[in-house]
C-alpha cells in the first residue's frame, strides 16, 4: 500500500528553485515527524530536513538557509522549498517519517542541477 508519494523534481540551472511535494496520509502526518531525504549518485541516502507535528524544523548544515520544509495538514502534504540550487544538490529526493520506516520509502523525485 502506497503511503508517501513525492513529486516536483526536475532539471534546473544552478541558482534556481524547486518546490517538492510529499503526499501522505492524514494518520501519518498527524502522528509522526516528517523528513526529506536525498541520495546522490554513489552516495548513501542522507536526511536533509525534518519537521515535527508541532512545526519545529531542523536542517543539515549543507542546506541551511536554502531549504525550507513545511507541512499543510489540510492538504496532507509536506513540502520542501529548495532555493539557490547547487550542482551538489543533484539527487533523488524522498520523504519519510523521521526516523524513517523502511516500508514507507517511495520512488522519490529526481532533482538535477546543471547548466
Amino acid at each position: 500500500q502506497v503511503q508517501l508519494v513525492e513529486s516536483g523534481g526536475g532539471l534546473v540551472q544552478p541558482g534556481g528553485s524547486l518546490r517538492l511535494s510529499c503526499s501522505a496520509s492524514r494518520t501519518i502526518l498527524s502522528t509522526y515527524a516528517m523528513g526529506w531525504y536525498r541520495q546522490a549518485p554513489g552516495k548513501q541516502r542522507e536526511l536533509v530536513a525534518t519537521i515535527t507535528t508541532t512545526g519545529r524544523t531542523n536542517y543539515v548544515d549543507s542546506v541551511k538557509g536554502r531549504f525550507t520544509i513545511s507541512r499543510d495538514s489540510a492538504k496532507n502534504t509536506v513540502y520542501l522549498q529548495i532555493d539557490s540550487l547547487k550542482p551538489e544538490d543533484t539527487a533523488v529526493y524522498y520523504c519519510n517519517i523521521s526516523p524513517p520506516y523502511r516500508n514507507y520509502w517511495g520512488q522519490g523525485t529526481q532533482v538535477t542541477v546543471s547548466s
